[in-house]
């Protein structure tokens, strides 16, 4: 579906039962194969699949801007962190390994690091070719192998990574793609064969995934919504927190899990942060994402842009003001005249029980919050079911290292927001999910340890 002009560009096929099991079988002989390469032979396999995805930078990104509807400039910034992260993890292929324990009387043991076998990948709707990057990546780099399932609203590109990963030379099947929604995830989940799960998503859906996996035992990581605090005190650069609040709501028309939608504002600078923040979220450019200049595109589709719409009705209800935007808004060109598009949206004289404060709304949607202290903003920043990530603006880097301590969250930022290097990992605390993807740390959720004890002398028996 393009969502600029609101039209159907393609239709695809829902996998079943027997399809999902093709992937699965087909992935499973891959693994073999590929599971034996050496960590310098994936590297240099994942290595050219980066090469290609940055020489064909710009046709993936238009493809991704005409099924996401986000902007082509932040769709070249998607694609480029996506063959990042493919470098990065290429790079760390050959480095998996255990330790070496010294044990009494000349005996020692070691641990190996070992792949899990397919994984299965489930991606979201708002950065499609990333997210299959972020979950294949380290997963293939261990020496796993991988079906992926896209988001049914967003399913074109990732079979552009398919295709680029088997021109790369991985084994037939090591990276297979399944398309469909509810029950096309459930098959994956429930198979034998499959033996991780990686989700992006909703908390609602998380939560099934997880009943769904405990029945086979596999383990899961779950990257899911949040509503993330971002704390901006009067001895802030008030420039660079204004950029960064921008930054916090509006990348991808506000559909981003870790969005700092509720911004803390000290009472001292609140009136002129505000009117700074309403002045240049007025000048978002709105409209074609194909257009070098367009800032916002389209939101991913009618139903969700009726939700976001009903959340800014029912904030004025409860007694918030809308300082700018958060109409509809209709290009000039007719041929997106039905396009899924809005003004970005500027809430205040915002509460911290207001719907608007409490839910992930994913759309461009910010609510300002004045507070007087810092014990307050942090107790209210972590008063939420979420924890995904959290953000602090000031100039005192002290006060920025206890306050970013005290939040409850996995992601954090001190005078910068929303930017995620592949060298980072990134996750979150309570509802907003577990595992990390991203770092180091992402390998260990696609590996295996074992431990192996070697006795050095005789074997001595109590019977």
């Amino acid at each position: 579906f393009k969502t600029c002009p609101g039209r159907v560009i393609s239709k695809l096929l829902c996998s079943g039962e027997k399809e999902v099991d093709l992937a699965v079988q087909s992935a499973k002989s891959a693994f073999e194969v590929w599971s034996r390469m050496s960590g310098m032979e994936r590297s240099r396999v994942l290595l050219e699949a980066a090469r290609i995805i940055r020489e064909q930078r710009e046709e993936i990104a238009t493809l991704e801007t005409i099924n996401n509807g986000k902007s082509i400039f932040e769709a070249r910034v998607d694609i480029d962190m996506s063959w990042q992260c493919l470098e990065y993890y290429a790079g760390l292929a050959g480095s998996l390994a255990g330790e070496h324990i010294q044990l009494p009387g000349g005996s020692f043991g070691y641990t190996r690091r070992e792949p899990l076998g397919v994984c299965v990948g489930i991606g979201a709707w708002n950065y499609p070719f990333q997210i299959a990057c972020w979950k294949s990546a380290p997963a293939l780099a261990c020496g796993n192998a991988m079906v992926f399932k896209p988001s049914p609203f967003t399913p074109i590109s990732v079979v552009r990574l398919a295709e680029i990963f088997a021109e790369a030379g991985v084994p037939k099947g090591l990276f297979n793609v399944v398309q469909g929604g509810v029950a096309t995830g459930q098959f994956l989940c429930h198979h034998p064969d499959v033996a991780k799960i990686s989700f992006t998503g909703s908390v609602p859906t998380g939560i099934k995934i997880m009943e769904m996996a405990a029945k086979g035992i596999k383990p899961v990581t779950l990257e899911l919504g949040g509503k993330s605090p971002l704390i901006i005190f009067s001895d802030c650069a008030l420039e660079n927190a204004v950029n960064g609040a921008l930054m916090a709501n509006f990348l991808t028309q506000g559909e981003v899990c870790c969005n700092g939608t509720r911004v803390f504002v000290e009472r001292k600078i609140l009136d002129v942060f505000t009117k700074e923040v309403v002045k240049r979220t007025q000048k978002i450019k709105v409209g074609d994402p194909l257009l070098e200049d367009t800032r916002m595109g389209a939101l991913i589709n009618r139903p969700h842009l009726d939700r976001v719409q009903g959340f800014i009705k029912q904030a004025k209800e409860q007694g918030a003001e809308v300082l700018c935007g958060g109409d509809l808004y209709v290009p000039d060109d007719p041929k997106l005249k039905n396009g899924y598009y809005m003004r970005p949206c500027v809430l205040g004289n915002c509460r911290d029980d207001m719907t608007c404060v409490k839910e992930e709304i994913f759309g461009p949607v910010m609510s300002i919050l004045p507070f007087d202290t810092e014990e307050e903003a942090v107790e209210r920043a972590n008063n939420t079911k979420f924890g995904l990530a959290g953000g602090v603006f000031t100039r005192d880097i002290q006060k920025a290292h206890r306050v970013v301590a005290a939040l409850k969250a996995g992601m954090c930022f001190i005078n910068n927001y929303n930017i995620s290097p592949v060298e980072l990992p990134f996750g979150g605390y309570k509802a907003s999910g577990f595992g990390r993807e991203n770092g180091r740390a992402a390998m260990e959720y696609y590996s295996q340890l074992k431990t192996v004890c070697v006795e050095m002398g005789d074997v001595e028996s109590v019977f």
